[in-house]
C-alpha cells in the first residue's frame, strides 16, 4: 500500500508537471519561431453549382485533411482559428450530370483558386492527404408524399381500451431526394417508444426515423393522438334484421324483424353507436325447406372490443311465393 501511494504521488507531483512544462516549451518555440513548418489540418469541402434538377446519390465528404506550410506562429493561428476563418476546398459541379471523379491534388493544381485560405493567415496549401479522390454521383431529384407508420408500443391501464389506431398530424409527409432512393420508400416510421399505463386521451410529439441523410423530410417531428377510454358495456336494441341473396318471386319474412345485443368497448365510443350502424344479416342462399331457424351474421363497423348476448340468437325465416 505504501509503495503504491509513493509511486502515485511521484507521478502526480513530478512527472505531470515536467511533461506539461516540456510541452509548453515546445509549443512556445513553435509559435515564436520564424522558421517554416508544415502541418496537417482538416478543411471543409464545399461543392458548388449543383444542377437544380439533380441531387447527390452518395454523400460528399464534409472535410479533407490537407498539408499547409507556413511559419510556426501562422500555422498555430490557423489551427486555433480554423473554425472561425474562411478555410475551404471548392468543388465546381458545373457540367456534372451523372457521375464524375475528382482527383483532388490534380484538380487543385489546375484550379488553385478553388483552395480558399484566409490571406491574413500567411499559410500555403501543399497537398491533400485524405481523401485523395472524391466520386460524385448524381441522380434525378424527386419528391413524393408518404404516410407515417407508428413504432409506438401503447400499453393501456387495466379496465381501459385504446379506441382506433394512433393518429398522427400530419398523417403523411413530403420527402425529397434521389429518385432511385425514393422509389424504395413507401412510408416512414416514428422512432420506437413505449407508453405505459394509458388511461385517457393522450397527445404528444415524437421524432421520425431518418435513416438516409440524403433525403430531406418536410418534417422530422409529428404530433400523435391516442384515444384511450374506460371499458364499458351498452345494450343496443331494435337492430333491424336484413335478408340477403333473395330469389326473385319469393317473399322472405324474418322473425323477429329486430334483435338486440350488448356492445363492449370504450365508454364514449359505444355511446354514439346507433342501431342502424350495426348489420344483422341472414343469407337466404343457405335456406333449406326443412330448416326454420338460422344463425345471423353480425357486422359492426367500429373498432370495438367485442359484442355479446345476441337476442334472439337465431332468426326464423318465413317463405312464400309472390302472388302475380
Amino acid at each position: 500500500m505504501g509503495k503504491t501511494q509513493v509511486s502515485s504521488s511521484f507521478f502526480n507531483n513530478i512527472v505531470f508537471p515536467v511533461g506539461a512544462f516540456l510541452l509548453a516549451v515546445l509549443l512556445w518555440l513553435f509559435v515564436i519561431s520564424g522558421n517554416n513548418y508544415t502541418m496537417m489540418l482538416d478543411i471543409p469541402i464545399e461543392a458548388r453549382n449543383l444542377n437544380v434538377q439533380k441531387t447527390y446519390l452518395e454523400e460528399v465528404p464534409a472535410y479533407a485533411s490537407v498539408i499547409l506550410e507556413g511559419k510556426g506562429r501562422d500555422l498555430f493561428k490557423s489551427f486555433i482559428l480554423k473554425n472561425y476563418s474562411e478555410f475551404k476546398l471548392v468543388l465546381d459541379l458545373d457540367g456534372v450530370y451523372q457521375e464524375y471523379e475528382f482527383i483532388l491534388n490534380d484538380y487543385f493544381d489546375k484550379n488553385p483558386s478553388k483552395v480558399v485560405l484566409p490571406p491574413s493567415h500567411n499559410v500555403r496549401f501543399v497537398e491533400v492527404v485524405y481523401p485523395n479522390r472524391i466520386q460524385i454521383k448524381l441522380d434525378e431529384i424527386m419528391e413524393k408524399k408518404v404516410p407515417i407508420f407508428s413504432n409506438i408500443n401503447e400499453i393501456v391501464k387495466d379496465g381501459h381500451v385504446q379506441v382506433s389506431k394512433t393518429e398522427f398530424k400530419p398523417d403523411s409527409i413530403d420527402i425529397i431526394g434521389p429518385k432511385v432512393e425514393l422509389d424504395k420508400i413507401n412510408n416512414v416510421y416514428t422512432i420506437k417508444d413505449t407508453l405505459i399505463d394509458l388511461f385517457k386521451h393522450t397527445e404528444g410529439q415524437i421524432d421520425l426515423l431518418v435513416p438516409n441523410r440524403l433525403i430531406k423530410y418536410s418534417s422530422k417531428i409529428v404530433n400523435y393522438s391516442i384515444n384511450v377510454q374506460q371499458i364499458s358495456e351498452r345494450i343496443i336494441a331494435d337492430i333491424p334484421v336484413n335478408v340477403i341473396n333473395k330469389i326473385k318471386g319469393i317473399r322472405v319474412f324474418p322473425s323477429p324483424q329486430t334483435v338486440s345485443l350488448t356492445l363492449v368497448g370504450g365508454v364514449k365510443q359505444i355511446s354514439i353507436i346507433k342501431p342502424s350502424d350495426i348489420s344483422v344479416i341472414v343469407d337466404f342462399s343457405s335456406w333449406e325447406m326443412d330448416k326454420n331457424f338460422y344463425m345471423p351474421k353480425v357486422l359492426i363497423p367500429f373498432d370495438i372490443l367485442n359484442w355479446k348476448n345476441l337476442s334472439p340468437r337465431t332468426i326464423e325465416l318465413g317463405v312464400a311465393r309472390e302472388t302475380k
